[in-house]
């Protein structure tokens, strides 16, 4: 018995996937993601969203913790956080697929106000579960209109927003709850994260952020590692090497070039600190990676499920 959602997600994937693997959609934040062998680790810093893997599997890493996960499970990951992913299984004959949303705080907002409270969660950025029933139909809906825009004009943020809905209404409508929530403790560390996003590069106080964040010293620093699972300077580190890893793979730059315009006033130190985050030195990972064809994640790339 044939899968419609794999079906129409094929369909639609094979005729529109990009060299990345990624095939852009019209429907706001959704894409349909497409590979035919498995890939080499990709880094990135994700947005909240969620994947429903329909066909293949997928390993994601965060901090310490890894996931595996395939066909019929879907990935949530409710912050923006520094992951590393790989897929495991793919062929040509069976490719790997996959529908990444991204989660919107506005509709979020909005169906809270509406549906009531939600019991919170306890946080923890990132998750895998088997893919609710009424999720999978919503997506598949959804999945149906992006070839007849004007259906997808009248109907496409209609379901959007039934597809938040159940995802609110979900085993972890609590955490996702918490992205639409003024001034949850989830909004005050992502105006935190914003800001390092946006000064990566540059000398940034603890106390900045926590400001921020409108916390105290020490309150920002519990909820920052509980939201994240990282310490704000691990957190920036991160975001300094994936982005310099990026520009050598992306723009030619190099070592010393990245390394200096993401930051680091040493190369020695870069070096080391890209080969405990990448597993090898700058230039022998960049070579690896350039020979898989890799192009490598960057800081507002959309995570590769």
């Amino acid at each position: 018995m044939t899968d419609p959602l794999l079906d129409h997600a094929r369909r639609y994937a094979d005729a529109h996937v990009d060299p990345a693997g990624v095939a852009a959609t019209p429907v706001a934040g959704m894409a349909i993601l497409r590979e035919t062998a498995p890939t080499m680790l990709q880094f990135a810093v994700s947005k909240p969203l969620v994947a429903l893997v329909l066909q293949g599997s997928k390993r994601v890493t965060m901090g310490n913790r890894s996931f595996d996960f395939g066909a019929g499970e879907s990935l949530l990951i409710t912050t923006d956080v520094p992951t590393v992913s790989q897929i495991t299984t793919a062929s040509k004959v069976l490719p790997y697929y996959s529908i990444v949303f991204e989660l919107d705080p506005v509709i979020i907002g909005d169906l809270v106000d509406q549906i009531g409270p939600v019991p919170f969660e306890a946080d923890r950025p990132v998750r895998v579960d088997p893919t609710e029933t009424e999720i999978a139909d919503a997506a598949l809906r959804l999945v149906r209109l992006i070839d007849r825009p004007a259906a997808l004009a009248v109907l496409g943020e209609q379901l959007r927003r039934e597809l938040h809905y159940w995802l609110l209404a979900g085993r972890h409508g609590g955490a996702i709850r918490a992205l639409g929530v003024t001034d949850s403790h989830a909004q005050r560390i992502a105006r935190a994260v914003a800001l390092l996003r946006d000064h990566y590069a540059e000398p940034v106080r603890v106390e900045a952020l926590a400001a921020a964040a409108g916390m105290s010293l020490s309150a920002f620093h519990v909820h920052f590692r509980a939201i994240t699972s990282l310490t704000p300077l691990q957190f920036q580190k991160q975001l300094r090497l994936i982005e310099a890893r990026r520009r050598m793979l992306a723009q030619g730059e190099a070592i010393s070039d990245a390394a200096y315009g993401v930051g680091y006033e040493s190369v020695p130190q870069f070096t080391r600190e890209y080969g405990r985050m990448f597993g090898q030195p700058p230039a022998r990972d960049i070579r690896r990676a350039r020979a898989g064809g890799m192009m490598g994640g960057g800081l507002g790339g959309f995570l590769r499920d």
